[in-house]
């Protein structure tokens, strides 16, 4: 059969109600030798009551001398004091809990409403139940009350960088390309620097990115062929090879770059580009070499373009390995008529102002008259 041991000491209480408390109090609930739950707190608990004679007075004491405080403390009995009965009330609501094989603990006041009349407060609590041994087990489960609260330091909101603007390529050095037809003569002539702009995956960032690359002279292989209408100059460095395709009118006798072909595998490249587009790009009278010095995008597809520094070609009608007379491009023959132009404007402001200063000596001498 299973037993309680207790020890309880009180102090006084007040009434209307009284308020009683209990300190250093131990239980321990056995079967046989073996101790099933052991509790050590501290509590107070206040009673609202009814006297026996159905008044209560004002200001009254009375010494609680003994408590029965049956493990959750659901019964109270008041000596001393006349009631109209025993006390009794019970709760089933309750924030104790722990794991098994550890003890309770919670040191903070806690406060557990039985009824509207009674109302017990718990502090200095160590208690654990399907116990293994007679001692309170080491391992403690603590109360929140208990819990250190520890502030979370603030999140630093996250610094935004500017990603500094990619720097520009410096201009492609300058690369002389020329075929030969089966005798060994030079039937195609190309003197230019030469910069890729492609359009790909990236692997790396998993994203569409945007790549330029010069293509370097001393790494690049040229081939290709001459006849008429059509003639072609094949570019390869690497993983990198583009083909010119010029073709001739033969009635307007005009000669122009129909189209280009890049194929392309970089490093982060999720495969190989490629891109082929039509176009009627560098026109020139055949006979002659197309120049243009400034720098110039020619657009092959949305993906591919090419911007060429200081081009002159010759696909067609090729003299003694000699460019012949050059036609320049529309912004070289602009760029060649600003200074003309600022030339000429120059040249007759001074005009104006000579003219003017003649005609002003003129009447000045006019202004005399020989005596």
């Amino acid at each position: 059969m299973s037993s309680i041991r207790q020890v309880c000491t009180t102090t006084q209480g007040i009434c209307c109600g009284c308020v009683f408390a209990a300190h250093a109090v131990t239980f321990e609930v056995t079967d046989g030798n073996s101790t099933c739950i052991k509790a050590e707190l501290s509590a107070s608990f206040s009673i609202s009551y009814n006297a026996a004679n159905g008044t209560v007075p004002h200001t009254h004491t009375h010494t609680c001398r003994h408590c029965c405080l049956i493990v959750v403390l659901d019964e109270c009995l008041l000596t001393g004091v006349s009631l109209a009965g025993i006390v009794s009330v019970m709760t089933n609501a309750s924030d104790i809990s722990a794991r098994l094989n550890s003890t309770y603990r919670c040191l903070s006041s806690m406060s557990v409403s039985l009824s509207t009349e009674v109302n017990v407060t718990f502090s200095d609590v160590r208690m654990e139940a399907y116990m293994n041994g007679a001692n309170l087990s080491t391992n403690e489960s603590v109360c929140s009350a208990d819990q250190t609260v520890t502030t979370a330091a603030p999140t630093p909101s996250p610094r935004t960088t500017v990603a500094p603007s990619p720097v520009p390529l410096p201009a492609p050095e300058h690369g002389n390309y020329t075929i030969t037809d089966g005798n060994g003569t030079a039937c195609l002539l190309a003197l230019m620097g030469l910069q890729l702009n492609i359009t790909h995956h990236s692997k790396s960032l998993n994203k569409t990115v945007s790549k330029v690359m010069n293509l370097q002279p001393n790494r690049t292989t040229a081939s290709g062929s001459c006849g008429v209408p059509r003639a072609t100059l094949m570019l390869s460095e690497d993983l990198t090879n583009l083909t010119f395709a010029f073709t001739l009118n033969l009635t307007t006798q005009k000669f122009f770059l129909s189209a280009v072909n890049v194929s392309a595998f970089w490093p982060d490249m999720t495969g190989t580009c490629s891109g082929n587009g039509s176009l009627n790009f560098l026109q020139c009278s055949v006979g002659r070499s197309y120049m243009c010095s400034v720098e110039q995008m020619l657009a092959v597809v949305p993906t591919f373009s090419i911007n060429t520094f200081r081009l002159q070609l010759q696909p067609f009608n090729v003299t003694a390995n000699r460019f012949a007379a050059a036609e320049e491009c529309r912004v070289d023959q602009e760029n060649m008529l600003i200074p003309i132009i600022v030339g000429a404007a120059l040249a007759g402001l001074v005009l104006i102002v000579l003219i003017a200063y003649l005609i002003g000596r003129k009447r000045t001498h006019a202004g005399y008259q020989t005596i």
